[in-house]
């Protein structure tokens, strides 16, 4: 079921209150109302609840039923399992498409900042139910929200800078205004684990509970929450973000450019691969390069040169001939 088909199919948009949630079929989320509360839950446990273009989509449709659907009251935002809430983007589809193609890296943003203005302004309170680790752009949805309730096992990390990436779909613009610039610094620039308690105590989070106990916290400040006038708490919301708001506009578009280009040089290259094979990225030979003089942004040196057999155009400064001149 579409939520936007419903709304097509309703002879007014205000005729359209929401659908059934199990009138949805996702495969890469969970989504469930009940007693005033709308859960979504990122169904991927397999890759620590990462989320993938095809997640996003399912994300932005469960969220503008949500919003749309006047006897939700509170949506809840959380990972399946207890490993992990969030570990952010995934991966193996950065390192599959968005290497091969830059291009659609900057297609696969426009579904994230769809996905995650819908979350904020859905006209209703948000809470983060963090059952898990919250890693890098996994953060971004925490941060979006209005409130977190976190598991005492809970940490969280900012891994950007340590794959060959900016953390900019939220928590460079969110981050100094929730934690403070000097922490959010921290966070962002090493790339350090920050414990439950921790968070809690720069104001990361709102509650901190025992696992066990995560979905009764949660359920009990959904409830506080449904009791207060839907009005007033909406407006609250939008006056409440005008400085989120304000960070977000001035920089999500530049963002988006810069990181889809970013996506044709090494560093991006060196650190999801690196991730994806489970070491270290070589961030010291990128440096040695660079403090040589060479280039530490192509891999085989800017694109720069003309074959010497064909005269082929374009080809890497490190290389004399192009691939078809060697092949004959």
């Amino acid at each position: 079921m579409d939520a936007l088909a419903g709304i097509q199919g309703a002879e007014s948009l205000m005729e359209y209150t929401g659908q059934a949630a199990s009138r949805f079929v996702f495969a890469e989320i969970l989504y469930e109302k009940k007693e005033g509360v709308a859960r979504v839950t990122l169904n991927r446990p397999e890759t620590y609840n990462a989320y993938s273009s095809d997640t996003l989509r399912e994300m932005t449709e469960a969220f503008r039923d949500a919003a749309m659907d006047d006897a939700v009251g509170v949506v809840v935002l959380t990972g399946a399992g207890d490993k992990a809430f969030c570990a952010g983007s995934d991966a193996k589809e950065f390192s599959k498409e968005f290497l091969r193609r830059p291009r659609n890296f900057w297609k696969f943003q426009g579904l994230l900042t769809e996905a995650l203005n819908l979350f904020r302004h859905l006209g209703k309170p948000t809470i983060a139910r963090l059952n898990g680790v919250v890693a890098g752009a996994g953060n971004d949805w925490n941060l979006a929200s209005d409130l977190a309730i976190a598991a005492d096992h809970v940490r969280f990390m900012q891994m950007g800078t340590r794959v060959g990436l900016v953390d900019a779909w939220g928590t460079t613009q969110w981050l100094p205004l929730v934690i403070g610039e000097r922490r959010a610094r921290e966070m962002l620039l090493t790339c350090d684990e920050v414990t439950a308690d921790q968070a809690l105590n720069w104001g990361l989070v709102n509650q901190v509970v025992p696992l066990k106990q995560l979905d009764r916290a949660v359920n009990a400040l959904a409830k506080k929450l449904i009791q207060n006038s839907p009005e007033c708490t909406r407006y609250t919301r939008q006056q409440s973000d005008m400085w989120k708001d304000l960070a977000w506009t001035l920089t999500a578009g530049h963002a988006r450019d810069w990181l889809a280009v970013h996506a044709t040089s090494w560093e991006p290259y060196e650190g999801i691969q690196a991730f994806l094979e489970k070491r270290p990225p070589d961030t010291k030979h990128l440096r040695e390069l660079a403090a040589a003089g060479k280039s530490s942004e192509f891999f085989w040196g800017a694109n720069t040169r003309k074959c010497e057999n064909c005269g082929a155009k374009g080809i890497p400064e490190k290389f004399d001939y192009c691939g078809n001149a060697a092949v004959d």
